[in-house]
Order: C-alpha cells, then structure tokens, then sequence
C-alpha cells in the first residue's frame, strides 16, 4: 500500500498548491455535507451517514478525475475542443424542450443506460471555455480587427449562452461576464468589450420581454427575484427565496466569529437547500466568519496560482485555457457566497467542490484536471530547460578543459557526460508546422 501510494505521488504532478486547495475543499465539503443533511436524511428515511458515504464517493471519483485528467498532454483539448463544443449545442437545445423541469426551468436531461442526471450546462460551460481559448489562441494576429478577430470568438459565446438563457439565466450571465474577462486578457479591444455589454443588454430586454408577453422561460421568476432582492418589506416572507435569504442572514448571525462549532447548525433545519446553494451560510454558522474567510482565500488562492500558471505558459492556448476555467469556476464559487450573505438575488449556483452533487463536480474536476495538466506542461518545459543548459555549461567546461591542457581522461569523461544529456537538449525542429497549442502568446500588450 504504501509503495503503491509513494508510485501515485511520483506520477502526480502540476500545481501542488492547487492540489492542497482541492483537497482541502473536499475535506470541508465532507464536514459541511454531513453536518446539513440530516433532516434531508430523516425526511427520506435514510440513515444519517448515506449522504456523507455518497460525497465521499462523488469526491473520491472527482479526485480520480482530476488525476488522469492532469495526465493527459493539454495540447490534445486543442483538438477535441471542437467536438466538444459541437456535441454540447444540440445537447443544450434537447434540454431547452426535453429536459427535465426544476423551479419552472429545463436544466437537466436524464441518461437513459446508466439513469444518471446532469445538468448539461456544465459540460456547455467546459467545452466553451476550451472552444474559446482555441480560437483565441489563433486569431491572436487579428484580434484587434472587429470583422476577423472579435467576432469568430464572440459568436460561440452568444449561441451558447442565448440556449442556456431561458432556462438557467444566471449560468448564462455568469458564462457571459467571464468570457468577456477572458476576451481582455486574449487583447480584445475595450471599444468591442462595450459594443458586447450593450448587445447583452439588448438580448436579455428582449429574451425577458419575449418570455413575458409569450409565457415561455422563466420571466415572472427573474421579476420576482428582482422585487425580493430591492424590496425592503417583509410582506412577501412565505415566497421560498425570501424565506431561503432570512434564514441564511439568522445562520451568519448566529456564526459569529468563531462558530457555533462542527454540526451545531440550528438553521439546517430550516433552509430548504443547506447542503448546496446555501451551503456556505451553514459553514458560516458552524465555523464563524473564521470559516467563511478560510473559505474565500481557497478560492483566491487557487485563483492566483492559476493566474501563475497563465504568466508561466509560452503558448497561448494553454494560457487562455487554464485561466479561463479558472476564472469561471472561482466565479460561480463568489456568486453563490454572495447570494449567501444577500449581495446578490438568487442564483441557485453551487459552491464548487463543496455542495453536495454529482456530475457537477465531476465537470469541476475535469476543468480542474486541465488547469493541472497545463501546469504539469509548464514544469516539464522548464525542467527540460534546465536540464539542457546544465549540458551546455557541462560541455563549454569539457571545451575550456581541454583548451586549457587539462589530462585527456578529464575531457573525455566531460564529453561523456555532456553526451548523455544530449537527449535531454532540445533538437532544432527543420520548420514544422505549427499546431494551435504551440502559437506563442504576446503578454506585453495585455
């Protein structure tokens, strides 16, 4: 077992201070998950530990996820990008008027062999982000031309998030702002950046009047969320997101600094959804504002080391990559602590890596696999770098040895020497042609 353990170390690789913020993301997962799902357990007639054996699995194949995920050279997404992104459309349009309805929204459509359920933005969410860094990475010469540049990445952004709209607006608004995030740092010009937030604008007053005059998606919903996040009266109290947004206010109060301690909650009792959307109002109450702050700065922290990797990346590809799914999924982690604590209406995003789920950690964890495999990329190219120039300072040493008049055994073990690193150097290439993951990416002009 632990030959078995120290074999999987060696082979794992990328980001280690991702991989600690992943892990210790599960282990509070664990800790939230069993703590606010008692009641949820009684009402099912479970026992109380059957949600906490169902997140370890979820997690433990999330982990596993994430590893063979890292294992694969990123350079092979540039390729089924594409596919992916291909395969996500009609998948999305299926659920638009297939899927199977939640809070008056299609958001999720059922395998019919393996009986298993998700929600088909996540892998729309995915399969965006790798499309866009794609295309972002090969119009980088035009990319300031509106005709050339802008609009080949803008289109897969507008299609995507105008099939995910009428049913799960706020995903759709959250894709929306981090691809423009990520059109500025591929070098979009600020002047387009504004021409996309006013046709935004534009698209969501007609989708909102469209569904109001017709009936169809979720119009009265969104106006409702609106009125209970501006309102100031208690009148409307038995609506369930104004009675979700008090009892997670009561749960913060009740925190404190320090906590109330580990499956203290009292307010788990009474929120409809503690161990997903308002998950982090739970980890508040039992953990104080220790807690919740311990939280944040995982998500910032991953954020920034990914942000590391990004600076790291000689090729643009990759850099988009791991900082566009990065940002995405920090994101949606603020978005759901913000509704948590009423700076925001309601969303119903989860907290990544955190709420109780399935298939959505299983698409975290994928992003996540790429994000380190990028990393793994970055560390192998520098290593092999450095390896290169300890061979060439090995060889000029044989070369002034033996200019100097040293013995000629001393030279020709430096020369040996140098010739069993000469694997290790890097061979000129004679012109190969270049693939979308080995286009060099400009940061002087970010």
């Amino acid at each position: 077992m632990a030959d078995q353990m120290k074999y999987l170390l060696t082979k794992t690789k990328g980001d280690k201070v991702i991989w600690a913020v992943v892990l210790v993301l599960s282990f509070i997962s664990l800790l939230a998950v069993y703590s606010s799902t008692g009641s949820l357990a009684y009402r099912m007639e479970k026992n109380s530990g059957y949600y906490l054996a169902k997140q370890v699995m979820v997690l433990g194949l999330g982990l596993i996820i994430i590893y063979y995920v890292h294992r694969i050279n990123y350079t092979r997404f540039a390729r089924w990008a594409v596919v992916l992104y291909l395969v996500s459309l009609p998948l999305l349009v299926y659920t638009l008027f297939f899927g199977t309805s939640l809070n008056e929204g299609s958001r999720w459509i059922k395998l019919p062999v393996i009986n298993l359920t998700f929600q088909t933005s996540d892998l729309a969410k995915l399969a965006l982000f790798m499309f866009i860094a794609r295309i972002l990475s090969i119009k980088q010469d035009v990319i300031k031309d509106f005709r050339k540049g802008f609009v080949p990445v803008l289109l897969p952004m507008l299609i995507t998030c105008a099939l995910i709209a009428p049913a799960n607006l706020s995903t759709a608004l959250m894709l929306g702002f981090t691809c423009s995030i990520v059109f500025f740092i591929g070098r979009v010009q600020v002047k387009h950046l504004g021409f996309l937030a006013l046709a935004g604008l534009v698209c969501l007053s007609v989708l909102f009047t469209v569904s109001k005059l017709t009936g169809f998606g979720r119009a009265a919903t969104w106006e409702q969320r609106i009125k209970d996040f501006t309102s100031d009266t208690k009148k409307d109290n038995k609506h369930q997101d104004v009675y979700q947004v008090e009892q997670a206010k009561i749960a913060i109060a009740n925190g404190g600094i320090a906590g109330r301690g580990p499956g203290q909650s009292q307010q788990k009792n009474f929120l409809p959804h503690p161990y997903s959307d308002f998950i982090f109002a739970i980890i508040i109450e039992e953990y104080g504002l220790i807690g919740g702050g311990v939280v944040v700065m995982l998500y910032l922290l991953f954020l920034w080391r990914s942000v590391v990797i990004f600076k790291r990346c000689p090729f643009a590809f990759g850099a988009f990559l791991a900082v566009g799914l990065s940002i995405t999924l920090v994101f949606q982690a603020m978005l759901n602590m913000a509704v948590n604590v009423h700076l925001v209406p309601v969303t119903g995003l989860t907290l990544p890596m955190i709420s109780m789920g399935g298939s959505s950690i299983w698409f975290t964890s994928i992003a996540i696999g790429i994000i380190l495999s990028v990393s793994k990329y970055v560390d192998d190219m520098e290593g092999e770098r450095k390896n290169a120039a300890k061979a060439m300072a090995e060889a000029a040493a044989a070369e002034e040895a033996a200019a100097n008049g040293e013995t000629e055994q001393v030279a020709v073990a430096a020369l040996k020497g140098t010739e069993a690193n000469e694997e290790v150097a890097p061979k000129k290439p004679r012109k190969p042609r270049i693939k979308v993951s080995q286009i060099p990416i400009d940061k002087e002009d970010e």
